[in-house]
């Protein structure tokens, strides 16, 4: 538990530090564009790459795309259930923002730092699903709602998983697990090195990037979506943990990434939609800071 706990707070440290040095100008908002492109485009692929390496692929582990696909829909058909009766711009915002997984700038600096190679993987397999909703399709059927896309575009939303580094790189990575081939060892060290710092950098992103502006009128709709996410959330932690037909590497792995904070992408997809781009990013960064708890008191209560 101490364990659990000090590092947790060395996490909470870093993005209080990104947030500080912001407020203090050593930071400055094109800087987030800065390291999230780092994040993305190299410390998290070669994260990807170095834990990947290190196991034995379990066919049952691929079952995780297709839960982290379900566990999007599920959040996006209750966001869309729960407001039914509502304007179709109030059902759309809801979809956006009760749904998705910020699995790798958010959740994967806890797993790499508490869980094995086997629960990295395990978290990659899901947020690939989770990508697959995040990058696009969670986008189209908000967009169907409000009028703004009359079908979805299967090549559009293709074209922007492919051009995904990390997705690229979990799809290399399974395959060669799968084939049971090995990257050359000069490779592999590359990626350890490059991908030991992504939790660093990951973290101290999430605080150049943290706002909370709220108008007091907004407060009703912000808590219900999270309450209803975070509801939905610990209801599929405890089931996974509980009932999932896996090793308990993989239960304790579904349980914490289900409390993870809703996806980084949807208040500009809320933009895009001409929806409340200021009260999405409040829900954005509440919903870390509620992850934060929520998943800190899971790795005492599980590992």
């Amino acid at each position: 538990m101490t364990a659990v706990l000090t590092k947790a707070f060395a996490f909470v440290a870093i993005i209080a530090m990104g947030y500080i040095l912001k407020r203090a100008g050593f930071f400055h908002a094109k800087d987030f564009y800065l390291i999230s492109n780092i994040v993305i485009k190299i410390t998290l692929p070669a994260a990807i790459v170095s834990n990947f390496s290190r196991i034995t692929m379990d066919y049952s582990l691929l079952a995780m795309c297709v839960i982290g696909l379900l566990c999007n829909f599920v959040t996006i058909a209750v966001g869309y259930g729960i407001n039914i009766r509502k304007p179709k711009e109030t059902r759309a915002f809801a979809m956006l923002n009760m749904s998705g997984y910020n699995i790798g700038n958010f959740t994967m600096p806890f797993v790499q730092s508490f869980l094995s190679p086997v629960g990295f993987a395990a978290t990659s397999l899901f947020d690939a699903g989770n990508s697959i909703m995040c990058t696009g399709m969670t986008f189209t059927l908000a967009g169907m709602v409000v009028g703004e896309d009359e079908k979805p575009s299967l090549l559009g939303m293709t074209k922007k998983l492919f051009s995904s580094i990390p997705f690229d790189a979990y799809i290399v990575m399974t395959i060669l697990s799968i084939l049971k081939l090995q990257l050359p060892a000069v490779m592999i060290s590359f990626a350890d090195t490059a991908g030991g710092a992504n939790a660093f950098l990951a973290l101290l992103m999430l605080g150049i990037g943290f706002e909370i502006h709220m108008d007091r009128e907004k407060i009703a709709q912000i808590v219900q979506i999270l309450v209803m996410r975070y509801g939905i959330a610990v209801l599929m932690a405890v089931g996974f943990y509980f009932f999932a037909p896996f090793g308990l590497e993989v239960r304790q792995t579904l349980a914490i990434v289900s409390l993870g904070p809703v996806a980084s992408i949807a208040p500009a997809f809320t933009g895009a939609l001409n929806g409340d781009v200021e009260m999405a990013s409040a829900v954005n960064s509440l919903s870390i800071i509620i992850s934060i708890a929520a998943i800190t008191a899971a790795l005492i209560i599980l590992l």
